[in-house]
């Protein structure tokens, strides 16, 4: 027994254990294979450095451990898939580094929360103007997450019997596992259609054979996609999902609705995606800030995940108030009954994002989608040009990411992305491990980072590796 560890005596030991309905300790790591459990004395268990140490002394180390990192700022990443590399104003940093906003939690008391709640509820206001969609959460973890409880709120929505959702084969391949692991324990399938090789679009034909009025509860697009294309048969795609009476939903780049239409106009019941390029950095891979969106209707509001804030009035009518009007976690209200387990806060994402969005406002985001549209399409033609390449690989429209194929080069791409980084230069992603039927394929990724000399570089240096 410790004394101040109140749970170490085992007799209370016995009874949380009888309480939640196991017999032992071990049960509880059950899903843990057995050949990673820790066998061993835990009392001899060396961890850490083998001695306390003094301030001077951590600093030194992690700083040492720090110069292994190899940071790429000149040019910028030409990496995407799914975290791109976007310029963070400072005022963005600013402001989210305030003691008010830095510490603050869930705003459970709105007597005392009125500044973070109004915080959020500008995020939502912004975001849904945006999106135009009439209802946002400001809640969610990421884009992967967000698409996960869109695909669980729409078999809920549909009731029984409708348990498939419908996605492109090219869907962002790190999505995936996270879809799954929230999406099989409640028996939803996922079923990939076909896309069209020369322009990567939907394959409508495929679409409509696996459509079921009976059992398909959602069709899911990305648009963009993956790999860069514009879904240019969006709104076609939710009309057809519809006459099936399935949900449409599609996951989005924010940063591209300052040049193509929102999903609103596209038809969608649900909007999803990633807030990172709002000011967010990319962060080593987190945290980010799940985009999530429904248009007005009850049916669908009431099964929303996470939390909305709205705007209300004193019981006299004289003065404004925020409030949490949605909030369906499983710790706060609905319990066991709650629509979503999500619980962590996203609040200062959200903050971030709603700081960036009110510095670009509509004319800054067209300006910025412009830029980029520009820009990647610019490397992408100077990389065409470079003998045995060919970008892009499909035909389609492309926004901010492109493939890049090196079959004709003679040469592996790894070769080529090794080389790269002996030049101070990471190329793109490699995405023959998930499409193999694309060759030696990578996807690039251009932004407002990337300027006329960076692409310059990146293309004479390919151009010396190829021996071209």
């Amino acid at each position: 027994m410790y004394p101040w560890l109140p749970n170490s005596p085992e007799n209370i030991k016995k009874e949380m254990l009888k309480t939640i309905g196991v017999s032992s300790v071990e049960e509880l790591f059950k899903d843990i294979p057995e050949g990673a459990r820790f066998k061993g004395d835990w009392n001899k268990l060396e961890i850490g450095l083998g001695k306390p140490l003094s301030e001077i002394e951590i600093r030194k180390f992690v700083e040492k451990l720090f110069s292994k990192n190899k940071v790429f700022m000149n040019p910028p990443v030409f990496l995407g898939g799914g975290s791109w590399p976007h310029y963070v104003p400072a005022v963005v940093r600013y402001i989210t580094s305030r003691a008010e906003f830095y510490t603050a939690y869930t705003p459970y008391q709105p007597e005392i929360s009125q500044g973070l709640m109004q915080a959020l509820f500008e995020y939502q206001s912004m975001m849904a103007d945006l999106l135009e969609m009439e209802i946002v959460n400001s809640s969610m973890y990421d884009w992967a997450s967000a698409a996960a409880e869109s695909f669980l709120m729409a078999m809920r929505i549909q009731k029984k019997g409708k348990t498939r959702v419908l996605v492109p084969s090219t869907m962002n391949p790190y999505h995936e596992p996270v879809i799954k692991a929230y999406t099989e324990p409640k028996g939803l399938k996922i079923e990939k259609v076909k896309y069209d090789k020369e322009t990567g679009l939907m394959d409508l034909e495929d679409l409509k054979e696996k459509l079921s009025p009976k059992d398909v509860a959602a069709v899911y697009i990305e648009n963009p996609s993956f790999l860069g294309f514009i879904e240019e048969n969006a709104r076609a795609i939710g009309e057809i999902a519809h006459d099936y009476g399935a949900l449409f939903i599609i996951g989005v780049d924010p940063i591209s609705l300052g040049v193509l239409e929102a999903p609103g106009k596209l038809g969608a019941d649900i909007a999803v995606g990633e807030g990172q390029p709002l000011g967010l950095g990319m962060n080593f891979g987190g945290p980010y800030l799940g985009i999530f969106a429904a248009k007005w209707n009850m049916r669908i509001v009431r099964q929303m995940p996470g939390r909305i804030m709205g705007l209300t009035t004193t019981e006299d009518g004289k003065e404004l108030g925020f409030a949490m009007i949605l909030q369906t976690r499983e710790q706060h209200i609905r319990r066991e009954r709650a629509t979503s387990n999500i619980c962590t806060n996203e609040m200062l994402c959200a903050l971030g994002a709603a700081v960036y969005m009110a510095l670009l406002g509509k004319h800054g985001f067209k300006k910025l989608g412009e830029l980029i549209m520009y820009r990647s399409h610019y490397a992408a033609k100077k990389l065409n040009e470079i003998e045995g390449v060919k970008a892009p690989v499909f035909k389609s429209e492309f926004f901010k990411e492109f493939t890049v194929n090196f079959d004709g080069a003679g040469v592996k791409y790894e070769k080529i992305h090794d080389e790269l980084l002996k030049r101070d230069i990471h190329g793109g992603l490699y995405v023959g491990k998930w499409f193999p039927e694309l060759g030696e394929t990578a996807l690039f990724c251009v932004t407002e980072m990337h300027d006329k000399g960076d692409i310059d570089l990146l293309v004479s240096s390919i151009k010396e590796i190829l021996g071209k």
